[in-house]
């Protein structure tokens, strides 16, 4: 079983006060979340959204997680894993920005599987601008009723992510795959099963695509060089 997460956060003159918001999405369920901090910045309510929403998903499960922050993204696909190395120091030295935000972001992914994927902000995804609702509402000390209950009776509509990916992401979900493609701290390999990439990727932090064609895999593979 697959979950979906849309999470989003927001500071008021960043630094100011601050809120996030997440959906947790499942088959049967949608459970809203959503905080606030007094004086704090958007990247550590980007950060505090997911790590949230993920402390509310089962281990077992592959989780999609739909962000418009790129910091949040490239962070945990792509420089994470240095910063680990380098006792939590950047090139130069320093301290990593928002460290304990970043390890238990790191905790968090662990022994999952998990599939990251950013989308346009204000673009009318209708997940991102509802956690963006949230997220400002709680930063304004004006906090909205939370749903949490049944996705049937759910009234945002999270049916459609409008981003170039997600449409290509659709229309291949029911094409047999020609292979997979794996993309862990810049290192990409090639699988010819899911099951080898799940292998790969599991409980680590990684992107991951299916391929349907020779074509689609070089542009896949192309895309995670970048």
């Amino acid at each position: 079983m697959e979950t979906v997460i849309f999470t989003d956060g927001s500071a008021r003159g960043n630094p100011g006060p601050g809120g996030w918001g997440a959906i947790v999405l499942t088959s049967d369920t949608a459970m809203e979340l959503g905080g606030r901090e007094g004086h704090t910045t958007n990247n550590r309510m980007e950060l505090l959204a997911v790590i949230s929403a993920l402390e509310n998903v089962a281990t077992h499960e592959e989780i999609t997680v739909y962000t418009d922050s790129a910091y949040i993204v490239n962070g945990i696909t792509r420089w994470v894993k240095g910063w680990a190395e380098n006792k939590w120091k950047t090139t130069k030295k320093e301290e990593v920005l928002n460290k304990d935000l970043w390890q238990q972001l790191t905790r968090a992914t662990e022994r999952r599987v998990i599939k990251w994927e950013l989308v346009k902000g204000h673009a009318g995804v209708g997940g991102n601008e509802r956690c963006d609702a949230i997220a400002t509402e709680f930063a304004d000390n004006n906090p909205l009723v939370l749903y949490n209950g049944s996705r049937e009776r759910y009234g945002v509509d999270v049916s459609g992510i409008q981003t170039k990916e997600a449409k290509k992401s659709k229309s291949k979900s029911k094409t047999t795959a020609y292979s997979y493609v794996s993309e862990i701290n810049g290192e990409i390999k090639v699988h010819k099963t899911w099951e080898e990439c799940k292998a790969r990727v599991h409980g680590v932090a990684a992107r991951f695509k299916k391929s349907v064609s020779p074509a689609d895999e070089e542009e896949i593979i192309r895309e995670f060089t970048e």
